[in-house]
């Protein structure tokens, strides 16, 4: 640890994890990838302390922490389950549903018959989960 670092005098966890991750960089052989406890105990304090916080004092890669966050209980996050019934007796134009996120990854959905209370519902569903 770096001499003209300041110990705090009550320690919280990210600061704990944030010693471990220097003890490591001090000692660790060159270009060596991050250990896969110190990346747990990363997700963990994240959890606590948010994302973008830990990564900063960590000096971590946002977006690696995050997919990490999301992978930490051993499956990936899913997306919500969406289902779309159809009125009986109420015939439903076709329609297409485009969308389209900042990095220009569009989804489009092809639906046969669905009624347009489905839809918003399902177009609400989508954005939450983008989020």
């Amino acid at each position: 640890m770096n001499p003209d670092t300041v110990v705090p005098a009550h320690p919280t966890s990210l600061d704990r994890v944030r010693w471990r991750f220097e003890h490591w960089r001090q000692t660790r052989p060159r270009r060596s990838p991050i250990p896969d406890t110190l990346w747990t105990a990363a997700v963990a304090a994240a959890k606590t302390h948010g994302l973008h916080r830990t990564a900063r004092t960590l000096r971590l890669n946002a977006t690696d922490l995050k997919r990490r966050a999301g992978v930490a209980d051993g499956a990936p996050a899913r997306p919500p389950f969406v289902e779309l019934l159809a009125v009986p007796g109420s015939p439903s134009p076709p329609c297409t549903l485009e969308l389209a996120n900042a990095r220009g990854t569009t989804l489009r959905l092809q639906l046969p018959g669905i009624s347009p209370p489905a839809l918003t519902a399902l177009s609400r569903t989508l954005w939450r989960a983008a989020r």
